[in-house]
């Protein structure tokens, strides 16, 4: 036996000398991506890696958390390993891949004629995200070329990419006529977060995002991506317990509490709007989608079937109101509506006097008088007269007009657009006026996608409603037309307008100006809504301002280095100057 007086072993306490979980989480991940980090070939890896993970962070799987977790660890690869010429290739991977991975349903667009076009496919995705994937590359490249410069690290590293990265965005919806499809903001778009686009618009939102989640990084964006030593006492004692750093710590505060106010905020403007947005008086509107295939659209046996079908589905059912106007998608006829009064008396009969707006093509004379194509939206009156027309604006590249067609047409690319070079562009207007109805802004599928060309605020610019008519036939049940869904009750929340969508195989809906839907149909569904026009909201701070003063903001963020670097000179020479 041992002595009494002599101390025995110690008991340990239960759970005594095991790491805390969150501890044991973040050093297995930490071990992960040090070992992933170790080769440029790995670096780049994980750099696609986020991309793809960015992509599900955005609509329809909208697993926004992902934000949170590749940002950081994109920053991170970019700005605290390799060289700086690497930080170009990083970026280029995770672009690249999230495009890749995000716009892979262009390709359906080839497989409709797959005998003339499929060969091309491959080609069109991959080109496409290479293209795209540049300007995430030069983002990078820029952020890390600051940051050497002026030696910065932690949070004005973190702002400095949020900075370039957003500017690179916008860039991306302006350059070439733009593309701003799957912004950093969209992986809010199924959020309450979402009703801040009304305050500063999704290149503002993005900026938000972006900041917040690359900051969470800091304490490890430094050289050799290794956070430096914590200094003693008792919070950094304390939280090191549990597996985390006080520079990390506060970043994380901040990332949750930014959170916390955007959903806050949001969730009081959400309540604050009627349930039922719509006055009893407001006219009623009814979305016909006829869920007509885009390889039976052109076909001569189905066009009459298919015209028999919009023509049905625009009457109401029994017991609902005659509707005051029945909006049809893009291209909903094959017929140059100005030479065809009996397929306007028959249109117009279908609806039981309500005005019809359609998506048609026609030709007009063009600026040297020659006859030009363009993608309309035609409204028919009661009487099977054409009240006004709308030619599209923005066009799409390679699907509706051959940037250098005579060159295109000499490899055998002619035929993606026709050999006569597609259509013409339009001039307006941008707001449509008709009896009995609101005045309207027309939207043609693409345009849609835009939020810098949406209609001005001013009182003779700013239309009561958004009507879009779109054909997603192209892209099949893939993740496209859900992307270009979300996209629009976006533009409805920016505006404070509701708007209507009109789409050949869907989504079709009725949107509020919160972003809600009051109805909708589903994808590959045929059939028609119909429901009361909701309230159009006063103007929008965003809706006023445009994106151009947050632009601003942006600038500053990407300057944040040299912002930094001009602090600690101004520390170091404090004392002297006193002296």
């Amino acid at each position: 036996m041992s002595d009494p007086a002599e101390p025995g072993p110690r008991r340990r306490p239960r759970g005594a000398g095991r790491p805390a979980l969150p501890r044991r989480v973040f050093s297995a991940v930490r071990v992960r991506l040090g070992r992933s980090a170790q080769t440029p070939r790995g670096r780049l890896a994980l750099a696609a890696a986020c991309g793809v993970g960015l992509t599900l962070a955005q609509p329809p799987a909208g697993l926004w958390p992902l934000v949170l977790l590749c940002v950081p660890t994109l920053a991170w690869l970019a700005l605290a390993r390799g060289a700086r010429r690497e930080a170009f290739r990083i970026g280029w991977a995770a672009g690249g891949a999230f495009f890749l991975t995000g716009l892979y349903w262009v390709a359906e667009a080839f497989l409709v004629d797959i005998a003339r076009h499929g060969w091309m496919a491959p080609f069109a995705v991959a080109g496409l995200a290479a293209g795209l994937g540049l300007f995430w590359a030069l983002a990078f490249w820029v952020a890390r070329r600051l940051v050497e410069r002026f030696a910065a690290r932690g949070l004005a590293a973190a702002l400095a990419l949020a900075g370039a990265l957003t500017l690179a965005e916008f860039a991306r919806a302006h350059v070439l006529t733009g593309f701003p499809w799957a912004l950093p903001a969209y992986a809010f778009a199924q959020t309450t977060l979402a009703q801040t686009l009304s305050v500063f618009g999704p290149h503002m939102l993005g900026l938000l995002v972006l900041g917040f989640a690359a900051a969470l990084a800091s304490p490890w964006l430094r050289p050799g991506g290794e956070a430096d030593p914590i200094a003693p006492g008792r919070l950094s004692t304390a939280l090191r317990r549990v597996g985390a750093r006080p520079d990390f710590a506060a970043a994380a505060t901040a990332a949750v509490l930014a959170l916390v106010l955007g959903f806050g905020w949001s969730g009081w403007r959400l309540a604050g709007a009627p349930e039922d947005p719509a006055p009893p008086s407001a006219p009623e509107v009814r979305l016909v989608q006829p869920n007509a295939a885009q390889r039976a659209k052109w076909d001569p046996d189905e066009m009459p079937r298919i015209f028999a079908r919009l023509r049905a589905l625009s009457a109401p059912e029994p017991g609902q109101p005659d509707p005051d106007v029945v909006i049809w998608p893009e291209t909903a006829v094959p017929w140059i509506l100005e030479r065809e009064p009996a397929a306007r008396e028959a249109i117009a009969a279908s609806a039981r006097g309500a005005t019809v707006l359609l998506g048609v093509r026609r030709i007009v004379p063009g600026p040297d008088g020659r006859p030009t194509w363009r993608n309309a939206m035609q409204a028919i009156g009661p009487g099977g007269e054409i009240l006004a027309a709308y030619d599209k604006r923005h066009l799409v590249p390679f699907g509706e007009y051959l940037p250098l067609h005579g060159l295109m047409a000499a490899v055998g690319l002619g035929p993606l657009v026709g050999e006569s070079g597609g259509f013409d562009a339009g001039t307006g207007p941008a707001r449509m006026e008709l009896p009995g109805l609101p005045p309207l802004s027309p939207q043609i599928c693409y345009e849609t996608i835009f939020p810098h060309e949406m209609p001005g605020a001013g009182p003779d610019q700013r239309p009561r409603w958004l009507v879009q008519a779109t054909n997603d036939a192209w892209f099949g049940a893939s993740a496209g037309p859900w992307q270009h869904f979300h996209q629009a009750r976006m533009r409805a929340i920016e505006q404070g307008l509701p708007l209507a969508r009109a789409a050949n195989t869907g989504i079709s809906a009725m949107i509020d100006p919160w972003g809600r839907t009051a109805a909708r149909l589903g994808l590959l569904e045929a059939g028609a809504i119909q429901t009361r026009l909701p309230i159009a909201l006063a103007p929008t701070l965003y809706s006023r301002s445009g994106d151009w003063p947050w632009m601003g903001v942006a600038l500053l963020a990407l300057l944040a280095p040299a912002a930094a670097a001009g602090l600690r000179r101004l520390s170091a020479e404090g004392p002297s100057a006193r002296v």
